[in-house]
């Protein structure tokens, strides 16, 4: 029944722009389908994990947006997207970025489900692998410490670009209190983008929650500051993130990353690490890193082929894991696979 509904949902999604645009209104239906086969297995502990092979999703999407201009320089905006996985089949109506919202000269005011700006600056628009890959920086480095996450029942505001600065602010709504619990969350970034530099910090605090399950008397906090810049052929880019749990210790974590481009070939390399390990409430945390290492090839702006290598290093103790499609580990097994893949978006 729930496939059902979904199925439903999705034909009603892509007859919307068809429907709105002959009402005079811009809409636009647009998409991702990400697909890898991949080669993993995790090595070390008492039962390591064969190697197996298998197809995975890569966070593929369907979306519709559009606006309306209602005068004096106001426009009214929505978004409704919904991750599938080509896979299997798999996926939620309008569980990714969906929101609806008024923008005008002093910037945009939304309400719905979306990226906190901690994730905008912080993992999705400065990881070279853009969040999606076995190798990306979530696996060891912002995961750790849950704040690499899509907000739901939040606020958020984006600001119009001053001086090459933009800020963010967000503030996820306190519906699951409780007489024992007062859940909610606090994300705001300022983004410096100049040319071929773009530099950010961000602070994200969550209340009585761990990620984005309530629990009473724990607060998490997180500062993140992130960069790129472009010399020719060559783009740098780097994300330091200091993160802390009430009764906890303080996790440290970043990702250095090169690309190099040429033509339509484009080379990746990353090194990610997490120093005192998960936010937990032991002394001393033990700690990871991931290294990967991939090759694309641009056929367009829209398609490109990619092949790519991830290596996770775990102490005894951690369970860093791939940045996508985790494998079922113990603690400091070493997961590590090769990966093929194919996108397009439309």
């Amino acid at each position: 029944m729930n496939r059902q509904r979904w199925m439903v949902a999705l034909a009603a999604l892509v007859a919307a722009p068809a429907a709105l645009a002959q009402a005079g209104d811009p809409v636009t239906l647009y998409g991702r389908v990400y697909v890898t086969g991949e080669s993993v297995e995790a090595k070390g502990g008492a039962t390591p994990v064969a190697r197996r092979s298998r197809v995975s999703d890569q966070s593929s999407l369907l979306g519709v947006r559009g606006t309306e201009n209602l005068g004096g320089g106001l426009t009214a905006f929505f978004q409704l997207e919904t991750g599938f996985s080509p896979d299997d089949t798999s996926g939620t109506f309008a569980r990714r970025n969906s929101a609806v919202g008024l923008r005008g000269a002093w910037g945009a005011l939304s309400m719905g489900r979306w990226d906190t700006p901690f994730k905008s600056t912080q993992v999705g628009s400065i990881d070279p692998w853009t969040d999606l890959q076995i190798g990306d920086i979530t696996g060891a480095a912002i995961r750790q410490g849950a704040f690499s996450q899509r907000a739901q029942n939040v606020v958020l505001y984006v600001s119009p670009t001053i001086a090459n600065l933009t800020l963010r602010a967000m503030y996820g709504a306190n519906e699951g209190k409780t007489a024992t619990v007062d859940p909610s969350l606090e994300s705001v970034s300022v983004t410096w983008a100049k040319g071929a530099g773009t530099f950010s910090y961000a602070y994200e605090k969550h209340n009585d929650s761990v990620g984005q399950t309530a629990t009473a008397g724990v607060d998490e906090e997180g500062n993140g500051i992130s960069g790129e810049y472009r010399f020719g052929p060559v783009k740098l880019s780097g994300q330091y993130g200091e993160y802390e749990r009430t009764r906890s210790t303080k996790q440290k974590s970043y990702q250095a990353g090169v690309q190099y481009y040429l033509g339509k070939h484009q080379f990746i390399l990353t090194y990610s690490a997490s120093k005192d390990g998960g936010l937990a409430t032991a002394a001393v945390q033990p700690e990871c890193d991931l290294t990967a290492v991939g090759y694309r090839y641009n056929f367009t702006r829209r398609t490109f082929l990619i092949a790519s290598y991830a290596k996770v290093e775990n102490d005894t103790g951690s369970l860093c894991n791939f940045g996508s499609n985790t494998l079922a580990i113990t603690e400091g097994q070493d997961p590590q696979g090769y990966s093929l893949g194919l996108r397009h978006v439309f």
